[in-house]
Order: structure tokens, then C-alpha cells, then sequence
């Protein structure tokens, strides 16, 4: 990595829901009762380059470089994105979800850009991500694959309650395959998720979760706070077992992370609001992470009169 600020373009693929329907998660709301049909995933990409193509366009001179109307509008993005992202609710080598002959087709319609990020089940890592990683190489020969898993959090107990089923020597297996085929691995790790009570508890175990993940050899890491969703959620929040963390826990797990220096460590900002118990300081704090997001440089903490 360059150390620079880069564009990236993200694109969600509608495809048939995730078979594992862990507790926390409610991606379920926006996807298909059934596989999609072979083709239907790349022309997905392909419409939404080009309506982020329009986007880039409108927001520079593309003129400048000689894109003129009635051209391909995916060569906007293109233009403005190094990186894309394809997430799917669910598992990019799950076949049931993305049909495995399309992956020719996809990795043509993705070519031209330098890093390519799918997001996949640790179980669901095998040969499959590794005939991509030729295809994309093939077509796109400067691309990089780079695959996000689920941690969510060092500890096999919390992960079997959470229905992830996944273990922890699972996860490093499939670290593991991804390493020795050269494909790039990130991890997903949330911030107090159900079971985990106290704010110094979630701390610690997101601590942990960092330095599994680096451990195993991740290039990134985005630290993910807890948040309702799931009707089962109001349940386990009835019970005890769940409450979304405070903003300062969220702030210090990154503090920890990118102090590490071990590689890039992310906040999810999305909806940051929610998380805080001062909207004076809040405006300030949120300011802070995102630039600590673009930076990955610690930086003085927000001193405001709440004490939070």
C-alpha cells in the first residue's frame, strides 16, 4: 500500500440470501428467494458502472479527458475509482448466490481497476477464489483480489451464539489458503456484539480481534459497532445480552488498532449518531474518526464537558 487516499466504487449485488443467518444480521431484507440466473450478476455490474460513471461525470470535467456523450459510461468510474468493491449480502464464492460461471464475465467487467474486493464466508474459501484470481489476472493483469471475511470476534463460545458457525482455526485456515494463493484478506470485526455485556469487555475483545486478524495476516481491519436490527436483537437486548456500544469504545478499539501499525484499521461511520451520548462533542468526534478513516495516524482525543 501507497499510503494515499483512494476512490473506491461499491457496488451491492442483488443474489439469494446467506444460508448462515447469524444473529445479528438482517442483510436477509434484500435479497433473492432463489439463485439468480447465469448472466445476471455481471449485467447487474455493468448497469451500475455505468449509473456511477454518470455520477463521476457530473462531478468532473470528464471532457477534460475526452469522454464524450455516447461513450461507455463505466469509463467515468473507472476513471474516478482505483478500486471496487463487489459486496453481495452473503458469499461471493457461495455458488448458490454468485452462479461460478458468470466469473469470467465478471472479471472482464472489472477490469481497469487496481483492487478488487469480494466478500465471502470463511467456510466458502477454497478453489473457487483462486480460479477468480486467475480470471481477474488474465484480463485485468495490475488487478489485485482482495477477500473480506467475518471475524466479527476472537472467541469460538461468542461465534457459536451468534450462529457464525465458524471457528477460529476455520477463519486462519482460510487466511491461510488466501496467503498462499496471493490474494489479499481483510476482516470484519464488530464492535460489542450480542453476548458481550460491558463496554471493557467489548474493548478487550475488540483488542483481541485486531491481533487475530493481523495475526492471520490481514491488510485491513474495519471495526463495525453493534447495531439493532434483527427483531431477535430486541429480544437478546430484553434479556441483557445485547446493547449497542458507547461511541468512546468504538473511538479507543480504533486508537488501538491504528497505533498497532500492523496495517489499516477502519471505523464504520454509517449511522455514527446513534452511538453517541452528546451531540455537542458528537459533531467533533465523528470529524475525528473519519480522519483518523484517511489518515490511519492517531490523533488527540475530543475533550468535551460530558466526560465522554
Amino acid at each position: 500500500m501507497s499510503g494515499e487516499v483512494v476512490h473506491v466504487a461499491t457496488i451491492f449485488l442483488t443474489n439469494r440470501e446467506c444460508p448462515w443467518r447469524c444473529v445479528y444480521c438482517d442483510l436477509w431484507k434484500n435479497t433473492t428467494t432463489e439463485t439468480v440466473p447465469v448472466g445476471a450478476i455481471p449485467v447487474q455490474i455493468e448497469f451500475a458502472l455505468n449509473e456511477l460513471g454518470r455520477t463521476a461525470e457530473s462531478r468532473t470535467a470528464m471532457s477534460a479527458v475526452g469522454v464524450q456523450g455516447g461513450h461507455s459510461a463505466d469509463m467515468a468510474v473507472r476513471n474516478s475509482a482505483s478500486q471496487i468493491k463487489l459486496y453481495n449480502a452473503g458469499s461471493f464464492f457461495d455458488p448458490r448466490a454468485i452462479p461460478p460461471e458468470d466469473f469470467l464475465a465478471i472479471a472482464e467487467r472489472v477490469r481497469g481497476f487496481d483492487r478488487v474486493i469480494v466478500e465471502c464466508h470463511p467456510a466458502l474459501v477454497g478453489e473457487p477464489a483462486a480460479r477468480f484470481r486467475d480470471l481477474l489476472t488474465h484480463h485485468a493483469p495490475r488487478a489485485t483480489l482482495e477477500v473480506a471475511m467475518g471475524l466479527e470476534i476472537a472467541d469460538d463460545a461468542i461465534l457459536a451464539k451468534l450462529n457464525k458457525r465458524m471457528t477460529l482455526a476455520m477463519f486462519r485456515r482460510a487466511a491461510e489458503f488466501l496467503r498462499e494463493h496471493r490474494i489479499a484478506m481483510r476482516a470484519f470485526i464488530i464492535v460489542k456484539p450480542p453476548f458481550v455485556r460491558s463496554e471493557d469487555d467489548a474493548l478487550d475483545f475488540a483488542k483481541r480481534s485486531v491481533d487475530f486478524a493481523f495475526d492471520c495476516g490481514a491488510t485491513a481491519v474495519s471495526l463495525i459497532p453493534a447495531r439493532f436490527g434483527p427483531e431477535e436483537l430486541r429480544s437478546l437486548a430484553e434479556s441483557g445480552d445485547f446493547a449497542p456500544p458507547k461511541l468512546a469504545t468504538l473511538e479507543s478499539a480504533l486508537d488501538y488498532g491504528v497505533a498497532l501499525g500492523r496495517g489499516r484499521v477502519f471505523a464504520d461511520l454509517w449511522d455514527l449518531e446513534q452511538f453517541a451520548d452528546c451531540q455537542e462533542c458528537f459533531p467533533a468526534r465523528r470529524a475525528r474518526l473519519h480522519q483518523i478513516n484517511l489518515q490511519q495516524h492517531p490523533t488527540a482525543r475530543v475533550v468535551c464537558e460530558c466526560g465522554r
